[in-house]
């Protein structure tokens, strides 16, 4: 369990593929912040753009460890598959945590486009055009998590290819975050609200036979 607020950026320094067809997955080598893995141990959960991976292996000293990815998250995230890339990192929640974003759960519903990435004013509107059977989670004010990061829609259009939402990102937030990255055409990994998820489900059961 995550709250989307990120606690450090990363860097895949390195990828090994774990076999030698498409069925397999990768391993990825993480760079993390200096002092980053001081409290991380072997099998610990860590978000890395909002995919929720276990960490493998770990070399302190060296700030890095690794992550076994599988074929099937590959093909359903973005973001994990290219060497250099920088990833957004956040450690499982405990329990005396602050749960400064929202409820975030790790697990990437859906792939979407950046439309507009562009300044206003001190900060940034960030548009996201999500795949059609995202749309019905998505509203005004509500959370949703973008490539692992909590935050706040301000706009939604529903179109006959999607739902495009906004975002104002803050100076704060694209300065400590991969989201600064961003450009139009970039692809985002998109995690919808856990509790859009579960109203979605009681309105949409069928009625109990008695």
């Amino acid at each position: 369990m995550f709250t989307g607020i990120i606690t450090g950026v990363g860097r895949i320094a390195d990828l090994h593929p774990l076999g030698s067809s498409l069925d397999h997955g990768r391993r990825l080598t993480i760079e993390a912040p200096p002092g980053y893995l001081d409290d991380v141990a072997l099998g610990d959960s860590i978000a890395h753009n909002g995919a929720c991976m276990t960490v493998t292996t770990i070399d302190t000293a060296a700030s890095r460890f690794t992550i076994d990815v599988s074929a099937e998250s590959l093909s359903k995230t973005t973001g994990l598959a290219e060497a250099g890339h920088r990833v957004n990192l956040e450690k499982a929640l405990r329990a005396n945590d602050r749960l400064g974003g929202h409820i975030v759960s790790g697990h990437v519903d859906g792939v979407g486009q950046v439309t507009v990435f562009e300044r206003v004013g001190e900060s940034w509107e960030l548009r996201v055009l999500a795949p059609p059977g995202l749309a019905k989670y998505l509203a005004y004010k509500g959370s949703v998590a973008i490539n692992g990061v909590s935050l706040t829609v301000n706009r939604i259009e529903d179109r006959p290819d999607g739902c495009e939402f906004s975002i104002n990102l803050i100076p704060h937030t694209v300065q400590n975050t991969t989201l600064g990255d961003l450009r139009a055409g970039s692809a985002v990994n998109l995690e919808i609200d856990t509790v859009a998820r579960y109203v979605e489900r009681m309105l949409g059961a069928a009625p109990s036979q008695n």
